[in-house]
């Protein structure tokens, strides 16, 4: 039965949810969740959120075998994107290794907090018209979407306390990869003047070219919101320079 059971409901991957079990199985929902405590006791599925289970294989045991994280992230909300600092690190834009792995969506999630398999994710919703600029790289035989290098960037300057703040997203700026007029047209699409002026700024002091319109503001505001504020004032692209140092730049 046991066997037969987790066959079935292998047949469209190796994930499920309680509710396709119901409907690959005809059985009613409070036998099958007995059914299933005993096959995650047994260590033939694991669970990796509320109803949600993962099918061990069979030359595998109880708690030494995972899917990668990226994997798993991609499979906790619907539409996602691996993004932020997971994706910084993933292109190889930033040696530090974040502890949480970041997923995007448009979707509403009860939790956007979770632990699975010992790793923590973070579910950031965040509105349609900013969620593009995705690609998608295979992990484990499965296709995972994840934030192209520019739209990451622009991510990661939209919201910098996912990132690491200024100083990790700075380092992106260090390569030799990215196109500039991606990173522009992005930047323009996003709906916030911050992430212009923090790219226009980043670009000016690593010497890049780039055809950004300043925003008519008067207001400054902070280059980077995770840090102290206080610091030297920008008059060009209305900021207030409240980092010491950035990766690369001898002084700022």
């Amino acid at each position: 039965m046991s066997l037969n059971l987790i066959r079935t409901l292998a047949r469209d991957g190796g994930v499920f949810t309680i509710d396709e079990a119901v409907a690959k199985t005809s059985i009613k929902k409070e036998v099958l969740r007995v059914l299933l405590s005993r096959l995650e006791t047994r260590g033939l599925i694991e669970r990796i959120e509320k109803g949600k289970y993962l099918i061990i294989p069979l030359d595998s045991y109880h708690g030494g075998y995972s899917l990668h994280e990226f994997v798993v992230g991609s499979l906790l909300v619907h539409p996602c994107a691996i993004s932020y600092w997971s994706a910084l690190h993933w292109y190889g834009m930033t040696e530090q290794i974040p502890s949480t792995v970041f997923v995007q969506t448009t979707s509403r999630k009860k939790k956007q907090l979770l632990e699975i398999f010992g790793v923590d994710y973070r579910i950031v919703k965040i509105k349609e018209e900013k969620f593009f600029g995705l690609r998608h790289e295979w992990i484990e035989e499965t296709s995972v979407p994840i934030t192209d290098r520019e739209k990451t960037i622009i991510d990661c300057l939209d919201k910098l306390h996912y990132a690491g703040g200024i100083q990790e997203v700075s380092k992106s700026f260090l390569t030799k990869e990215l196109q500039m007029e991606r990173l522009v047209t992005y930047a323009q699409s996003i709906g916030n003047s911050m992430v212009i002026r923090r790219l226009g700024y980043l670009c000016d002091i690593f010497h890049i070219p780039i055809n950004l319109e300043i925003p008519n503001i008067r207001k400054y505001e902070m280059l980077d919101p995770t840090m102290p504020k206080t610091g030297n004032l920008n008059t060009k692209w209305r900021l207030i320079i409240n980092v010491d140092e950035i990766a690369g730049v001898d002084s700022i």
